[in-house]
């Protein structure tokens, strides 16, 4: 953590304050989507709610490590630790520095940083990824401290994604991945898993590249898009795990097994060891979209396994604004496979904890949460991204909360890369009903500047309430992005007029899925409406498209030619 915040700093310390900077003194979350109670011997799923996509979980001793997908937002693939599997801390990103990773040249925040996997061997830890739509693809990063700092990356070479490194009894490492099959595809969706060996010394890929698995668990059934790999051994055998069926309700997690490391592959008689596809689409509470999942063993002889899920706030599985989750369950051996839940049974939400000492966990990650950030630390916390890498000094922390420089770039802009920035500084969105709360402490704009919290799904939907300053003077406006025909800001919705900008303006969402309310206070008085009623189904995949989950945060920007909104 101290290791991030310091090279953080570094990089984007700088340069005195411009005149026009955005002070925000705090920024406040809370969030409670109910459920049943929990008792001291259980957990609540999500482990990690929110946009937390992709988990990739290893035990280390008694410490266990977990890193999740980011796509478009830097910093990239958060590092977890528990003790217990349950209680996670962040402490740190393996793509934590701007010149580390070049996430590519006019990207949607929905590219960038795939599914990456975690592992360790001989007292270093390596992270694999993709950077998808990156010139070069696959890469490895390692570390000797989770934490970081994490290494330049080294580039793998092969196409395709999701690569996962494994090392065997004999200390020879192989990579599987998800790639095109050999000849021609089949059918739209055909996939392979494809395995070859690292050279871990010489930091590249040697031997021949072959075909562990072709299409999926029944090939016959055309499976789509066999995704997230990962080998483990156990009893003797080489177990091959990898979800299929794309993103969406679909997906299902199987499993293969074989004497030998570069197979044949037999599939589990039983697969899906994990899916929700069967379920009735119209049951209540529903969780959807499970698969991409990674076991792990603990030092009592007892597995589980992480793996990702959906929880729509209303039936239809793309009714959500979270993305896909970070779910656990405890994994049941059967005739010598691994059993994650039984065909047709639903993902529990409550459950007993594994049988490990309770982890210390100073931020709760699910269940209701409730925090307050004020950025006087000398970096951002490692939980907060922006879109892209920070290319200039455009925000700076303090002891008078986080300054913000407004961008001439907003947050519509399709294509970002290099110094095509917003100035955005994000957190994920955690649950359906929550609470977000800004306060400006300074912020005086000018013409055509406004600056304030932003609630986003991806470039072409979000909602902004923000103080800024049109013809008519100083106001507190909302505007909304509903599809990327509409304004790159925009169509402002609500305008409330402020008899001036000399005291601080506090700015506030409150989401209740779909309904959504946005509301202001000067100076600590009460709050009053901006517009209430508002659809926040606009955010959810259902509207928006893609895969990743909210984020909110504070923003500022600055029209190009000065003028006033109209």
């Amino acid at each position: 953590m101290k290791r991030y915040v310091l090279a953080l700093a570094a990089c984007l310390a700088a340069a005195p304050l411009w005149a026009g900077d955005a002070l925000f003194s705090e920024v406040s979350y809370t969030g409670d989507d109910g459920g049943p109670a929990v008792a001291a011997s259980q957990f609540r799923n999500p482990v990690l709610a929110g946009f937390y996509p992709d988990p990739s979980a290893i035990r280390v001793g008694e410490d266990f490590y977990l890193v999740t997908s980011t796509f478009g937002y830097f910093p990239g693939l958060p590092i977890f630790h528990s003790k217990d599997l349950v209680s996670w801390r962040q402490i740190g990103n393996a793509i934590h520095r701007p010149g580390q990773i070049d996430y590519g040249q006019n990207e949607q925040i929905t590219r960038g940083l795939f599914a990456a996997t975690i592992s360790h061997h001989d007292g270093t830890f390596y992270v694999a990824n993709t950077c998808f739509y990156c010139d070069r693809g696959n890469f490895i990063v390692t570390a000797k401290d989770p934490a970081g700092p994490w290494s330049d990356p080294i580039w793998l070479g092969f196409s395709g994604i999701d690569p996962s490194l494994f090392f065997d009894d004999d200390g020879r490492a192989w990579i599987v991945n998800n790639d095109i099959p050999e000849g021609e595809m089949r059918y739209d969706g055909h996939r392979a898993i494809w395995l070859q060996q690292y050279d871990v010394t010489a930091g590249k890929m040697v031997g021949p590249r072959t075909v562990l698995v072709d299409g999926g668990a029944d090939p016959a059934s055309k499976p789509e898009h066999i995704e997230g790999p990962h080998l483990f051994k156990h009893d003797g055998w080489y177990f091959l795990t990898a979800a299929e069926g794309g993103t969406g309700d679909m997906h299902a997690q199987m499993v293969w097994r074989s004497r030998q490391v570069t197979g044949p592959y037999e599939p589990f008689p039983g697969n899906p060891t994990l899916t929700q596809r069967d379920l009735d689409p119209q049951r209540p509470e529903p969780v959807t979209s499970t698969g991409h999942a990674q076991f792990v063993k603990l030092e009592d002889g007892t597995w589980w396994a992480v793996f990702l899920a959906v929880r729509p706030y209303h039936g239809d599985q793309y009714k959500t604004q979270l993305g896909r989750e970070t779910f656990l369950l405890p994994v049941t051996w059967k005739d010598g496979w691994p059993v994650i839940l039984p065909r047709g049974e639903r993902v529990p939400m409550v459950l007993e904890r594994p049988a490990l000492p309770r982890g210390e966990q100073p931020l709760a990650t699910s269940g209701r949460i409730e925090w307050v950030e004020r950025f006087s630390g000398p970096a951002l916390p490692p939980q907060w991204v922006t879109i892209h890498p920070p290319q200039t000094a455009w925000f700076r922390t303090g002891a008078g909360g986080l300054s913000i420089t407004p961008s001439t770039v907003p947050l519509g802009t399709q294509g970002i890369g290099g110094p095509i920035q917003p100035a955005y500084v994000a957190h994920r969105l955690q649950h359906h009903q929550a609470t977000l709360t800004a306060t400006l402490a300074r912020w005086d704009p000018a013409a055509g500047e406004l600056a304030g919290l932003a609630l986003i799904q991806n470039e072409n939907y979000h909602y902004i309430v923000a103080v800024e300053r049109d013809d008519q003077g100083p106001a507190v406006s909302l505007y909304r992005r509903a599809g990327k025909d509409t304004d790159a800001v925009g169509q402002r919705l609500a305008r409330v007029a402020l008899a001036s900008t000399d005291k601080p303006v506090s700015l506030r969402f409150e989401l209740k899925a779909p309904g959504l309310d946005a509301l202001y206070a000067v100076d600590g008085g009460d709050w009053q409406p901006v517009a209430k009623g508002l659809d926040s189904s606009l955010l959810s995949i259902q509207t928006a498209g893609g895969f990743i989950g909210n984020t909110f945060g504070l923003y500022a920007y600055r029209r190009q030619d000065a003028s006033a909104a109209k």
